[in-house]
């Protein structure tokens, strides 16, 4: 594993905006195309072992947390605790996931976290890094299959009859990432012969006669794509109308254990030592030892902080509410001039599926994050 610089392609913001990634300069500069990382064989093949690993043991931790009660553990409301197991139970499917791992090339890949609900950075993982391989370094591979196995995924849900057509996709209004990322995938869903159609979180209505969730026509919804955090969607003033209405819901339910931070600290109790996994406590961790506090529920790196020997690094937001967990510090890898890489590795359904990397200029990645294009080197 290496950064490499190379020269970015002419129009390169009209060749990504005419696949709809519209938001490739958010903040300045998202998409960066000055640079790169490049792999071996070796290495992807096992990043690709190690996250299905990783995914086995997260599906045994729900089945864990879910026998021996441990919702207390992870702030889990009493009101939805029935209703996560009933959607385990029942086997509600999933779309995709992302695993985010400190990998420097030459140690064992840590896991930092599992962005198990509501990941982004898809699209750009997806169609973006593979049009500009094609573009840029044609004779090279990429580890990315997600776009066709996110159409047979949709595929594979439409057949097993999880969904009751028009799926309707949705995120919250004047948000362009989030938009964008739903339209995305409310295309792949649409190129695996689903009828769709959309509706922003904002303009979900409930008919309180009817029971049943509607959309601005007041037409029933009873399939619904959500690019929006099981945690909120509770506690909004219809939250606990999906405990009483047979609304299908992707991401399902039983995505609030895994999306949780607590479920490090249960992974680490249930493989103690394990070469990828970071020692993990609900509590506190070892005095003088270097290790990160998290929020139990947290998005974009906000109210990370990480204490060294030399100094605590600290970003502000507004979680940390519900409790924190305190994981061992894995720093990130450095190439060049503070360029912090962050490994994301996808799942799509129950296949890993490729991977995306974000890059700060910090040890703590944020919102501001970079995307890089990666490519590996193919075998003679």
């Amino acid at each position: 594993m290496h950064r490499e610089d190379i020269i970015q392609r002419n129009n390169w913001q009209q060749k990504m905006e005419a696949i709809g990634f519209d938001f490739h300069s958010i903040d300045g500069r998202y998409w960066e195309e000055s640079a790169c990382y490049c792999f071996s064989v070796e290495e992807i093949d096992m990043i690709e072992q190690v996250t299905a690993e990783l995914h086995q043991m997260c599906l045994e931790a729900i089945q864990h947390i879910i026998i021996n009660k441990r919702y207390d553990d992870l702030a889990i409301p009493e009101l939805f605790r029935k209703h996560i197991e009933q959607s385990w139970l029942k086997q509600e499917p999933s779309v995709y996931g992302r695993f985010d791992f400190s990998y420097d090339g030459f140690n064992a890949p840590k896991l930092l976290e599992y962005n198990a609900d509501t990941p982004t950075s898809l699209i750009e993982a997806s169609i973006a890094q593979w049009f500009w391989l094609e573009e840029v370094k044609p004779e090279m591979d990429q580890f990315n299959s997600i776009h066709e196995k996110l159409i047979d995924r949709w595929k594979k849900i439409l057949s097993q009859g999880w969904i009751r057509e028009p799926l309707y996709f949705s995120c919250v209004d004047e948000c362009q990432e989030d938009y964008s990322t739903v339209q995305y995938l409310r295309d792949t869903a649409y190129q695996a012969g689903i009828l769709t159609s959309n509706i922003f979180i904002e303009d979900i209505g409930w008919d309180a006669f009817g029971k049943m969730f509607v959309d601005l026509e007041e037409k029933p919804i009873y399939s619904i794509f959500k690019l929006y955090p099981w945690e909120w969607m509770i506690q909004e003033e219809f939250g606990q109308y999906i405990l009483s209405n047979k609304l299908h819901i992707i991401e399902p339910c039983w995505k609030m254990l895994l999306s949780n931070k607590g479920i490090l600290p249960i992974l680490w109790e249930l493989y103690p030592n394990h070469p990828n996994l970071l020692p993990a406590y609900f509590n506190s961790f070892p005095l003088n030892m270097p290790h990160v506090r998290k929020p139990l529920l947290s998005r974009e790196g906000s109210n990370i902080s990480i204490y060294t020997s030399e100094n605590t690094l600290t970003t502000e937001g507004l979680y940390g509410s519900e409790g924190y967990v305190y994981q061992a510090y894995a720093p990130l890898p450095k190439f060049g001039d503070n360029n912090y890489p962050v490994i994301g590795a996808w799942i799509i359904g129950n296949e890993v599926a490729g991977l995306g990397i974000r890059e700060d200029n910090s040890l703590i990645t944020k919102n501001t994050s970079r995307f890089i294009p990666h490519y590996f080197v193919p075998k003679d």
